[in-house]
């Protein structure tokens, strides 16, 4: 047992390490918690007390108790309260910390402790956070699967979320943009535009708003003169930016200006009202001038602001883009994106189903923070960022979003994906990552072209030897429905590996009724019979949904996002009802759910639970007359 509590004391060291937090073992070289744990006995004795791990980040005290068995991680009473007895104190990991907690509060200046209890294995454990301030009040929080939440960058928030329980800055940022979607939106409804033009009049108005700066365009310009209407002059600062911006060749510039023409164009949105004397150009203009130019032109981040403002107008429409197949990809699924596939600076991305560019906005984040110098962010915008778009409306706004953000919209490209041989794509745009959310629901008997399996097939043709690929599709796209899909499938295999698939939370595309997953790819490699993919379920990612916002971090996605890419990156091990590794064939169902199986082996106390639930069971047949259920001779017969 004393080898097997080492054990568990070095994991939990290194998981400390990798969530760069630093704790002193047995004892502290704080002064003032040293003096504590001299009279911390578990036994309440007066005498030494030595928790496994104790320390300070920020003005948060840490503690922590391990054991080596799960069996041995709480005590608790009938109600579920934890027990504080010496002998519950003495055996439990999750007691012993909450007895130090206690401790440290009353003997010392410190008014807020995490106590952290630790039970198990690298690959079986339970790690239970308890909150206690100064009223000696405990609060018992959810269950993690690293400590990177309490380390100095995340243990406010972490604090804020989970023990005040407030809603945090991103929360209410978001909540304010989409507040500000659904005000926009209606005023966009008194100028009877299409679910279409909508963002085009939004993204456009933002484009000229970026003229200000050179004295090209003021809000105050918008006069409504009959002669040069509010829409023309927004129109030409939109030409003057576009030129800028080098967009080019001129016919791709003239292909997006004619989407903004709506603006020039629509008689309604530029004819001044005779109560306000404005246009109602004017008041959206000045709207977006408070509410959301800032925010898109000087902050450097992996949001997808003009996505947000899409997504919103859709949805107020009665829509979600269904119709279209498009489905936005959410930010933190973006991001994620970035992770699993380590993207390099020198890497180049390929999104062909870019959307509003929220892949591509979340690479060049990414790559951009990674970047040495100058020189090698401007070739990070300008020659490593590749996107194609189908659709004319949803191309500009793409190709606005990646000017928006900082140049990067030169290799936005506007034709049909499909209709483009691999060998071209690849030769034309030789990209080494891939990264797609495909059309959804657009293929059948007809068109099995469109299949999003299919999507993925051509993708992975596309992109150079060896690169990664990460798709998000429908569960359905990895299991194979129909014989199309399946030799599709098989197809993948002969030229592609598939190094894994991870089952998503079901309300990732939240209103949308999509059960999504992503699976990870390597290209123009054939994958390897004995070959090990990983299936991770990923459905608890820490995001619920919040009411009027959408899905929210409720407080533990950082620690769920971390462990997931533990586990992919073969950092740590887990159990297999989160991650199975195993070979795979053309006709499984690419799906955590299809290969997983309990490979736990049941403690003695499952056993006796069971057994007392069995007994339970059948006093109560025998009491209601049906004792014939257990009759061994008749069963016999």
């Amino acid at each position: 047992m004393a080898k097997k509590e080492a054990q568990t004391d070095i994991w939990v060291h290194e998981l400390l390490k990798s969530a760069q937090i630093t704790l002193s073992y047995q004892g502290s070289d704080i002064s003032e918690l040293d003096e504590a744990l001299k009279t911390a006995s578990k036994a309440d004795t007066g005498k030494v007390g030595k928790p496994e791990f104790i320390g300070v980040v920020k003005d948060f005290v840490l503690v922590i108790e391990n054991k080596a068995e799960t069996s041995q991680h709480a005590s608790r009473d009938k109600d579920g309260n934890l027990l504080e007895d010496t002998a519950s104190k003495q055996a439990y990991a999750l007691n012993g910390a909450l007895h130090y907690a206690r401790h440290i509060i009353k003997h010392t200046s410190y008014r807020k402790v995490f106590a952290i209890g630790v039970s198990g294995d690298e690959k079986r454990h339970l790690i239970t956070p308890v909150f206690i301030d100064d009223s000696l009040y405990s609060r018992e929080l959810s269950d993690v699967e690293t400590f990177v939440s309490f380390n100095e960058a995340n243990i406010d928030y972490f604090y804020h979320r989970e023990v005040l329980k407030e809603t945090s800055a991103e929360e209410k940022t978001t909540a304010e943009i989409l507040r500000d979607a659904q005000t926009l939106h209606d005023m966009l409804w008194k100028g009877g535009l299409t679910n279409q033009e909508k963002p085009l009049v939004v993204s456009g108005i933002l484009l000229a708003l970026r003229e200000e700066e050179h004295k090209n365009f003021s809000v105050d310009d918008l006069t409504g003169d009959p002669i040069k209407p509010d829409g023309q002059k927004i129109y030409d600062a939109i030409k003057s930016n576009l030129k800028r911006a080098a967009v080019s060749p001129d016919t791709k510039r003239d292909k997006i200006l004619a989407q903004f023409a709506v603006i020039r164009d629509n008689r309604k949105i530029n004819d001044v009202d005779p109560k306000s004397q404005r246009t109602l150009l004017r008041e959206y203009t000045e709207f977006l001038y408070q509410s959301i130019h800032s925010s898109i032109r000087y902050t450097q981040s992996a949001d997808d602001y003009l996505g947000m403002f899409y997504g919103e107008f859709m949805s107020y429409s009665g829509q979600d883009g269904q119709s279209l197949g498009i489905i936005l990809t959410p930010k933190h699924i973006t991001e994620l994106f970035c992770d699993l596939i380590s993207l390099k600076p020198t890497d180049r991305v390929l999104d062909p189903c870019c959307g509003t560019a929220g892949f591509l906005i979340a690479a060049m984040h990414s790559m951009l923070l990674q970047a040495d110098d100058e020189m090698e962010q401007r070739a990070i915008r300008k020659e490593r960022l590749m996107g194609i778009e189908l659709q004319d409306y949803m191309f500009t706004i793409a190709t606005t979003n990646m000017i928006l953000r900082g140049d990067g919209k030169s290799n936005l490209h506007n034709f049909d994906f499909l209709a483009q041989p691999a060998s071209k794509i690849q030769k034309d745009m030789p990209c080494t990552v891939g990264m797609m959310n495909p059309p959804y629901s657009q293929g059948g008997k007809e068109d099995p072209d469109k299949y999003e399996i299919a999507f993925t097939k051509h993708l992975l043709d596309s992109l150079c030897e060896d690169a990664r690929a990460v798709v998000i599709v429908p569960q359905s796209a990895v299991t194979g429905k129909t014989t199309v899909e399946k030799e599709i499938k098989k197809n993948i295999l002969k030229k592609h590996t598939l190094e894994g698939v991870i089952t998503l939370n079901t309300n990732t595309f939240y209103g949308v009724g999509t059960n999504p997953c992503i699976a990870i790819f390597t290209a123009g490699v054939p994958h390897p019979k004995q070959k090990k993919s990983k299936f991770i379920n990923f459905e608890d990612d820490g995001f619920v949904v919040a009411k009027h916002v959408g899905l929210v971090d409720n407080g533990t996605a950082i620690d769920r996002k971390q462990h997931l890419l533990d586990v992919w990156h073969g950092r740590t091990e887990s159990e297999s009802k989160f991650c199975v590794e195993t070979t795979i064939e053309a006709e499984d169902e690419w799906l955590h759910s299809f290969y997983y199986f309990n490979d736990e082996i049941p403690s003695e106390e499952d056993f006796r639970k069971t057994m007392a639930d069995y007994l339970t069971f059948q006093f109560n047949m025998i009491t209601h007359g049906r004792g014939y259920l257990f009759d061994n001779e008749k069963n016999d017969e």
